[in-house]
């Protein structure tokens, strides 16, 4: 979900994490290391009579291993500034990703983050910028407890102005976890989401797992999806999965801003989604490797659409890999629905092979309608990548692709890539008490 960006939000987040390399700035004599990544990037893409060459500075930094390990801080921001013609309203954007400290004890995995950090909590998932707190209780309880302001990945999108949640759970490390979550954001003093999910482990044998949750939105008064996949896995070489999802788009997708949602998959291959939509996927697949070096799979799914109608979709794919690094595979899937555009057949091809310090790649992936979207008959899309690490530091890397689809005439995409990554121990070893 997209969230609103507030000035109070981003100041007060930069404001927390410059005081944290404030006061740990005065404590060099406890030792910490230093790392990080910086990528650069450059793209360059021709559409709509216009050429887009964007170049990205990506710059992620980490300092850890203070006060005896019980303390770090992390960054991570991006900016983008076009040296063609504009890619949004702007020519010029960047952001603060994440920008947070945090405090670990070894007893009962205590945890406190406070600044922009993500949270990925049983059935949460949300970027908020303030102070999050979990905690192991006893007899196999567990506990968290998050509040701030929360993030969006647009400026100018609404998604609140405050947030507050939480989850508690109850576990047996060998047998099952089970967790409720709840959700709250608030925009203008008024509910703007509200979310309850139960999410699930269940592991009786070692050869059987059961992971699952569903959302309920208390708003809108209904559930936004149920998703459960059973494993059972008899031998090493044999497994068996079992899956149920439904989703219902009108309370999943409650205050998306946008109408196309970017859905693209098997069963959505144009990326586009009603959002009356409701869903259910039912099915299963047999993975089976007679050898190290190759795997084989059957897949079968049963699509129930609300507007689209039925569809079901069946295929096979086979993999294979070899000790010098080097790997093929291929799959085909047939889709037999009731809408023009759930009536398909769709396969890949991809190879790659890794030489010392040079990697490369080729994808190719194809979506032959049975009749013409939009004039369009064969969706499809080849990628070649290429990478270089000049040192164990400094890496760079391109692609080329090649698209063509029912939303778009072919389209020629370019990337340039830069990455180098450094880390170092600064101060002297120490312990605290």
């Amino acid at each position: 979900m997209r969230r609103r960006r507030g000035l109070c939000g981003l100041r007060l987040c930069t404001g927390i994490f410059l005081l944290c390399l404030l006061f740990l700035g005065t404590v060099p004599a406890q030792g910490a290391d230093f790392s990080g990544r910086a990528t650069t990037i450059l793209r360059a893409g021709s559409y709509d009579d216009k050429n887009y060459y964007p170049a990205y500075e990506y710059l992620s930094l980490a300092l850890t291993d203070l006060w005896d390990g019980r303390i770090s801080v992390y960054a991570g921001g991006w900016g983008r500034y076009d040296l063609a013609d504009k890619s949004t309203d702007e020519y010029y954007a960047g952001d603060l990703q994440y920008g947070y400290i945090t405090f670990s004890a070894p007893q009962n995995n205590f945890f406190i983050g406070l600044g922009r950090q993500y949270i990925t909590d049983g059935g949460v998932s949300e970027l908020m910028d303030g102070l999050y707190v979990r905690s192991d209780l006893p007899v196999g309880f567990g506990a968290g407890a998050f509040v701030g302001v929360p993030v969006a990945e647009e400026p100018d999108e609404e998604g609140g102005d405050f947030i507050f949640g939480g989850r508690l759970s109850q576990s047996v490390s060998r047998y099952y976890t089970i967790g409720v979550s709840y959700l709250d954001v608030r925009q203008d003093g008024e509910f703007y989401r509200q979310e309850e999910t139960v999410d699930l482990w269940i592991h009786p044998f070692a050869w059987i797992d059961l992971v699952g949750l569903s959302s309920y939105n208390s708003i809108t008064e209904g559930w936004m999806e149920h998703d459960y996949i059973l494993t059972y896995a008899p031998l090493d070489e044999l497994s068996f999965d079992v899956n149920f999802s439904q989703i219902n788009y009108e309370d999943y997708f409650f205050h998306m801003t946008t109408d196309i949602f970017d859905l693209i998959s098997l069963s959505n291959p144009t990326g586009y989604i009603d959002p009356d939509e409701e869903m259910m996927n039912i099915g299963g697949s047999i993975f089976y490797s007679p050898f190290d070096w190759v795997t084989l799979g059957v897949e079968y799914r049963k699509y129930s659409y609300e507007v689209a109608g039925d569809a079901d979709n069946y295929g096979a794919r086979v993999a294979f890999s070899t000790e010098d690094d080097f790997a093929i595979g291929a799959s085909a899937h047939r889709m037999d629905g009731d809408a023009k555009d759930l009536r398909y057949l769709a396969y890949r091809l991809y190879v790659s092979k890794q030489m010392d310090d040079f990697r490369m790649t080729v994808d190719f992936f194809n979506v032959a309608f049975d009749s013409s979207i939009n004039g369009i008959k064969n969706s499809y899309i080849i990628a070649a990548g290429a990478s270089y690490a000049i040192t164990p530091e400094l890496e760079i890397g391109g692609s080329v692709d090649y698209s063509e689809s029912p939303e778009f005439n072919s389209e020629v995409t370019g990337l340039l890539k830069l990455t180098y990554m450094f880390d170092f121990p600064i101060g002297e070893p120490g312990r605290v008490k």
